[in-house]
C-alpha cells in the first residue's frame, strides 16, 4: 500500500455490479479509502460490502435525478478543506452522464474522462474504425448498414459466412427492444442476417449496424488491452490479458471471464498511436481478436472507461486506482511507458467453467496450473469482505455461472 496518506481524496463510484465492486476492492487494497458508491440498485455486491458507503437512489436513471443527487452529494461530501472527491463511473452510461454534465459537476468532483465531443466520435464503432484507418491499426473487414434506410448494403459482402452484427452505438442500442435481443449477433446463413436485420429495424434503434468477417477461432483468440493516458495525452501504462474465455449469455457476449496476462507489445504501441492521435485521456478499454490467417491482432472496440474485467490488471501486481490517484489527485509526473509484464490467472467463474469450458487444451492446463500455484483471483473474493453473506452470494454467484454456461455455451472454433 502506497506510503501516502488516503485522506486527500475519496472515490465516488457509479454502480452496483461487479465492475463497481471490483473499484471499491481496488481503492480499498491500495489505499484502505472507504468509497462512496452511489447506485439504482438495492442489492448485488455493492449492498454487500462493507468497504464502502452504499448510496442506493430511486429514480438515478433519470437525467435529472442522476445530477441532482450528485450535485447534493457534492456538497454533502466535499468541498474546501475536505478530500477530493474523485467521480469514477463502472458503466457506459454512468461515464455518459458523468460527461454530459462535467460543468455542474466539477466544482465539486475531480472527473477523470475525456469531453462529449471525443466521446460521440470513438463510442460510434464506425467512426471508431475510421480513426484506426487513420494510424494503421488492423480492425476487421466492416460493411455499415444504414438501420433507418433499406439501401441494401448487406447484400453484396466482400466476404463470406457467418457474418457478425453489431450495433455501432451502443448507447442508442440500449434503449431498443426486441425479440430476440443480443450485444452482438453470430449469423451463419443470408436467411439469419435478413431475419436479424429485419428485427432490429422493426425496433426502435436507427442508428447503423455494423456486419463483419468473422474472425475464425474460438475464445482463446481473444485479447483485452488496457492502457492509461495522463492527463497531457501520453500513455503512460499497457496491459494485456490473454483471454480463454467469455462470457456467452445473449445479452453478456463478449465480456471476458477468464484472462492470463501476457506480453504483446505490438499492440500496445498500435494503442498508442490511436489515443495520442485523438489526445485521449484516462483509462481505455480495447477488445482484439488475433487473426491467424494473418497473424495479426484486429481491434474491434474501445470502451472510454476501465472494462468490467479489469481486476486482470490490479492482480498481476499493477493497481489501477494508483493511477487515477498520481495524475488527478497529486498531480504527480509522468514519464515514460510502463508496461505489465508476468502471468497470472483472472476469473469470476468457479473451477468447473474453467475445466470444461476453456476449448484449448494447454491453455486450460495453464489455468489449472496457476490455481494451483496460487497465481489466480476473483475479484469477489477479498479477505476483508469476506463475511457469511458475501460468502453465500459468492457461492449463488458462481452456482449461476455454471447454469450460464450450461445453458448458453457456444462452440466456434
Amino acid at each position: 500500500m502506497p506510503d501516502a496518506p488516503a485522506s486527500d481524496f475519496r472515490p465516488v463510484i457509479l454502480g452496483g455490479d461487479i465492475t463497481a465492486y471490483t473499484l471499491v476492492r481496488t481503492f480499498h487494497e491500495a489505499y484502505g479509502v472507504r468509497p462512496l458508491v452511489v447506485n439504482m440498485t438495492d442489492g448485488g455486491p455493492i449492498a454487500l460490502s462493507t468497504l464502502c458507503e452504499h448510496v442506493y437512489v430511486e429514480g438515478f436513471e433519470a437525467e435529472g435525478v442522476f445530477v441532482e443527487t450528485l450535485e447534493r452529494l457534492g456538497r454533502e461530501h466535499g468541498g474546501e478543506g475536505r478530500p477530493a472527491l474523485l467521480l469514477v463511473a463502472a458503466g457506459d452510461w454512468y461515464v455518459r452522464m458523468i460527461i454530459e454534465h462535467k460543468d455542474r459537476l466539477a466544482p465539486w468532483y475531480t472527473i477523470p474522462y475525456i469531453d462529449l465531443d471525443l466521446l460521440d466520435r470513438v463510442v460510434r464503432k464506425d467512426v471508431f474504425y475510421g480513426i484506426l484507418d487513420e494510424v494503421g491499426v488492423p480492425y476487421p473487414a466492416t460493411v455499415v448498414v444504414d438501420m433507418a434506410t433499406d439501401a441494401g448494403e448487406e447484400r453484396d459482402l466482400p466476404f463470406g459466412f457467418p457474418v457478425v452484427a453489431k450495433p455501432a452505438d451502443s448507447a442508442r442500442y440500449h434503449y431498443a427492444s426486441f425479440e430476440g435481443k443480443k450485444k452482438v449477433f453470430v449469423c451463419d446463413t443470408p436467411e439469419q442476417l435478413e431475419d436479424t436485420l429485419r428485427r432490429v429495424r422493426a425496433s426502435s434503434y436507427d442508428g447503423n449496424l455494423l456486419l463483419q468477417e468473422f474472425i475464425p477461432g474460438d475464445d482463446t483468440n481473444m485479447r483485452v488491452l488496457t492502457c492509461y493516458s495522463d492527463r497531457d495525452g501520453k500513455v503512460r501504462f499497457g496491459s494485456v490479458g490473454h483471454v480463454l474465455l467469455e462470457e456467452h449469455h445473449p445479452l453478456a457476449i463478449g465480456n471476458p471471464c477468464v484472462i492470463i496476462t501476457t506480453e504483446i507489445d505490438e499492440v500496445i504501441e498500435q494503442a498508442r498511436r490511436f489515443l495520442e492521435h485523438i489526445g485521449y485521456v484516462g483509462f481505455s478499454n480495447f477488445d482484439l481478436k488475433y487473426d491467424r490467417r494473418d497473424g495479426t491482432y484486429k481491434f474491434f472496440e474501445i470502451n472510454v472507461r476501465l472494462g468490467r474485467s479489469n481486476f486482470y490488471v490490479t492482480a498481476n501486481g499493477d493497481n489501477v486506482a494508483e493511477w487515477y490517484v498520481r495524475d488527478w489527485v497529486r498531480h504527480e509526473p509522468m514519464q515514460g511507458l510502463t508496461i505489465a509484464r508476468g502471468e497470472h490467472l483472472f476469473t469470476f467463474v468457479p473451477k468447473y467453467v474453467v475445466k470444461h469450458y476453456v476449448l484449448d487444451e494447454a491453455l486450460r492446463d495453464k489455468a489449472l496450473g496457476l490455481m494451483r500455484a496460487g497465481r489466480a483471483s476473483d475479484p469477489n473474493r477479498y479477505g476483508p469482505d469476506l463475511t457469511l453473506k458475501r460468502r453465500v452470494y459468492n457461492l449463488a454467484y458462481h452456482v449461476n455461472q455454471v447454469r450460464k454456461f450450461r445453458a448458453h455455451f457456444t462452440d466456434r472454433r
